[in-house]
């Protein structure tokens, strides 16, 4: 349960600091980019393993690695699109409400136990996702001809979690969680270096405000993925670990939102929070 607190925990504190960028005006697909390069040093510096770097090519969970880097930045991508053309609490439902990807593959997969509390938690997590996600006067609008971007939305961030998950289980040794997590970043951050060229074309230069908006990033943001994958080794299921994740980190960010920002919530988002702490409370008890 630790190592799922603290994802909750940076995942969390991920929502906060993208909510700095906007106040100090960093371009944040910049920043992005840098806090990849940042993500991947932090994991090479946290392996404690005797395998060198070199060895990398030869591992087995390479191909799984590479398919996440390049997930990590189109996902991230497709949010922003999302956000921009349907709006903040689209991207926020079709992202969270992901966690039904993961839970199937892990119950269908590798047969996890389904019971009655179990997936009234379940249910109860997705009714929480959305109605916390609710901002004031924006509600669920998929009429304005951009309905794929949230399908994809939806989609790519399961296969993240789905993919997480078969890696960690089938192909990353205990240990090389480090390792493996930098090499996501890495492959990440090479793939955003070439969309930073393509900035650079058209004029739009790194500078010192989204490199240190980047470093800044990029520390948290590895141990978030880090500290999931740790929690999918212990003998928590992924059906109980994703939806406690994902509510998780609404709940805390909504938290944050409010002591940092003086965020203010509507009505259905407190209802939102009052059925995501009955959700944890059913999925983190229930029995097969």
């Amino acid at each position: 349960m630790m190592w799922l607190i603290l994802s909750i925990a940076t995942s969390s504190l991920l929502y906060v600091i993208f909510k700095y960028f906007s106040v100090f005006k960093v371009n944040t697909l910049h920043a992005i980019v840098i806090n990849y390069l940042v993500a991947a040093i932090t994991g090479y510096f946290m392996y404690q393993g005797d395998t060198s770097i070199s060895s990398i090519p030869e591992a087995n969970w390479l191909v799984y690695a590479a398919g996440l880097g390049i997930l990590f930045f189109s996902i991230f991508n497709v949010m922003a699109l999302t956000s921009q053309k349907n709006g903040l609490s689209v991207a926020a439902v079709a992202s969270k409400m992901s966690l039904v990807i993961p839970v199937v593959f892990g119950i269908w997969v590798y047969e996890e136990s389904l019971g009655l509390l179990k997936i009234a938690g379940i249910l109860l997590a997705l009714v929480a996702v959305y109605l916390a996600s609710l901002k004031k006067k924006s509600g669920i609008d998929l009429t304005k001809g951009y309905l794929a971007l949230p399908i994809i939305l939806f989609i790519g961030s399961g296969v993240i979690d789905t993919t997480l998950k078969y890696a960690e289980k089938n192909h990353v040794p205990s240990g090389d969680e480090p390792l493996f997590s930098a090499t996501c970043f890495a492959i990440a951050f090479i793939v955003g270096t070439l969309v930073l060229v393509y900035e650079a074309f058209k004029g739009n230069y790194l500078n010192g405000r989204s490199i240190l908006a980047g470093i800044v990033l990029g520390v948290p943001n590895y141990f978030s993925i880090f500290f999931i994958i740790r929690a999918l080794k212990t003998d928590m299921e992924s059906s109980v670990v994703f939806p406690i994740n994902h509510v998780g980190t609404v709940l805390f960010t909504a938290a944050l939102g409010i002591l940092i920002f003086k965020e203010r919530l509507i009505p259905k988002n407190y209802i939102g929070i009052g059925v995501a702490v009955a959700a944890i409370i059913l999925i983190a008890f229930a029995k097969a």
